[in-house]
């Protein structure tokens, strides 16, 4: 980022890297040209500077061909590329892992996007930084391939035709390097952010676009920034070809369906955040993907910023395998910030399996003036989600103007035990999300001994808002220890709760109910409807509860006397 005068810390402890990275001596490394190019790449050392000059330039494109691309700490890895060149193209052709170790710093001028290319690996110390003007791209791919007129291999070292004057279109991974992974543990400080936060880790200017792409990808409490632009992360573990789109400088991918892939984690306070004035996207493809450790992914309209046109970039995760997220502070969130006009955007994850646990959340809310984004989960196995705070959320928070988004969950199993939740709720000037489950096998809703409700909610706590629905679809349902499913609204009408099954089972406890405003302040009560063509079960039943004419509870006893003898038919049950 021209012009945004990083200060970097001092010197820190080098960094101990697992048994994906080879070990490297910090005191050898360094940039060297490789003498594979028509006109060679030129290295002349200033003090901490690595100047870099000379290339092979074919219209907007550079090409820097290096035996090795190492930045020794305190350094600088500077391109002093012509203003005029739209794409760096760098390569490795060694066989050491490039290594931006703690200070160091990568610099190109211009607004020149700069793709680093190393099939052996990349690592990013605590203190990377970047210093780009366009976007970036880290990746292990063996190549860069430029639509049908030829390709720039770091691994068969070819010289690049003079016909390379197109924009890349894909990563070429044709020699899988098991050990060339991507690796991130920058928290450089990065200026500040569009909101005027202090902002830390690898940074692109604002818009534009920064890419990981390995072999596995991993963030051990690095950060990465792409304000209003596009993060991704993702790997093949087999041979295939992962397309890149280029619009200018905004930059994207497209990964192969039937070819295996690799792992991503974040842990430790690792980060990826869009968050800005516009737009703002995250995708990730892997096998497994795993944020742990208070990580997270954000995207989202910051605090202050926006106008009611703006709309906010998504979340898109995708992994072939499963999507863990565990811990206390660690979450998947699309944010409207306090105070910010325009429309939040949505979570989207496709999966094996999805894994929420001890406090890990999915959110999509709005605190200004505009409506939250959707939560979009589509896995072919299990969704389990377990642990206090651990839970999918949709909100509306008090002061708000606008609507909360919808919550879809299409599983073959769905598991909400020892008090998590999936909540949508309204506190300001706007309607509450519905949520929509579809389990083809069954689902299970269970609390922890009364302790801690497990629950699907949704309700209205403001004036003017109303409380949407809960679809409710599986063979077999089962609410248990307090598990609860409920639909309230404060002064508004409350929502519909409906269930199709062939077994419903409600035990110790386990509750569906519809509630609304007092008759001074008005509102309805939802209805719920049970269509169950099974059979109808209660298990240790309670007492039918005494509540207010307003308030209507379907109780494990109630609903067994009540239903046993229309098993067949659909029930409407109004508050």
């Amino acid at each position: 980022m021209s012009g945004l005068g990083f200060t970097h810390w001092g010197a820190l402890a080098a960094i101990a890297f697992g048994v994906s990275f080879c070990t490297i001596d910090y005191a050898k490394a360094q940039i060297t040209p490789d003498g594979t190019l028509p006109n060679n790449s030129s290295v002349t050392r200033e003090g901490d500077t690595f100047n870099i000059t000379g290339g092979t330039q074919a219209g907007g494109n550079l090409f820097h061909s290096f035996g090795e691309f190492s930045v020794p700490t305190g350094g600088t890895a500077s391109f002093n590329n012509a203003l005029d060149i739209q794409n760096i193209i760098t390569r490795v052709t060694g066989e050491s892992v490039s290594n931006i170790d703690i200070d160091g710093l990568i610099r190109t001028l211009g607004t020149a996007n700069l793709f680093l290319t190393n099939p052996n690996g990349i690592v990013f110390g605590e203190n990377a930084s970047l210093n780009v003007g366009g976007s970036f791209v880290a990746t292990s791919a063996n190549a860069l391939q430029f639509g049908n007129r030829g390709f720039f291999s770091a691994t068969d070292k070819n010289i690049p035709s003079e016909l390379l004057t197109v924009n890349p279109s894909a990563l070429l991974f044709n020699q899988i390097n098991q050990n060339g992974g991507i690796q991130n543990n920058s928290v450089a400080p990065a200026g500040t952010d569009p909101a005027g936060l202090n902002a830390f880790g690898l940074r692109v200017p604002d818009g534009k676009s920064l890419l990981l792409v390995g072999g596995n990808v991993s963030m051990d409490g690095g950060r990465l920034n792409a304000y209003g632009g596009r993060a991704e992360l993702g790997g093949l573990a087999q041979a295939g070809t992962v397309a890149l789109g280029v619009d200018g400088d905004n930059l994207s991918l497209i990964f192969p369906d039937n070819v295996a892939r690799t792992s991503v984690s974040l842990t430790n306070q690792a980060g990826v955040i869009v968050t800005g004035a516009s737009g703002g996207n995250i995708a990730v493809n892997a096998r497994d993907l795993e944020i742990l450790g208070e990580s997270i992914l954000s995207a989202g309209i910051g605090e202050g910023l926006g106008t009611p046109e703006t709309v906010a970039g998504d979340i898109t995760l995708n992994a072939t395998e499963s999507i863990k997220i565990a811990g206390t502070g660690s979450n998947v969130r699309n944010l409207v910030g306090l105070g910010s006009l325009g429309n939040g955007g949505n979570i989207t994850i496709d999966s094996g399996s999805l894994s929420l646990q001890n406090g890990a959340e999915l959110i999509a809310s709005t605190s200004g003036l505009g409506n939250a984004g959707n939560v979009n989960v589509n896995v072919t196995d299990a969704v389990d989600i377990a642990g206090r705070n651990s839970g999918i959320l949709s909100s509306v928070p008090t002061g708000t103007v606008g609507n909360g988004g919808n919550i879809d969950i299409l599983a073959a199993t769905l598991s909400l035990v020892d008090g998590a939740q999936v909540t949508a709720s309204t506190f300001g000037q706007g309607n509450a999300g519905a949520i929509k489950v579809n389990a083809t096998d069954f689902s299970t809703v269970s609390g922890n001994n009364s302790n801690f409700n497990s629950d699907f909610s949704v309700s209205s706590q403001s004036t003017t808002g109303t409380a949407g629905d809960i679809i409710l679809t599986s063979p077999i349902i089962t609410l248990d220890n307090t598990g609860t499913l409920n639909a309230q609204s404060v002064s508004g009408n409350g929502g519909d709760i409906n269930l199709q099954t062939d077994l419903l089972l409600l035990r110790r406890g386990a509750q569906i109910s519809t509630t609304a405003g007092t008759a001074q302040v008005g509102g309805d009560g939802g209805n719920i409807s049970i269509n169950t063509s099974g059979i109808l079960i209660a298990v240790k039943p309670v007492p039918e509860p005494t509540l207010p004419l307003s308030v209507f509870a379907l109780t494990a006893f109630y609903a067994a006397w009540k239903l046993k003898r229309k098993q067949e038919q659909t029930h409407e049950l109004k508050a």
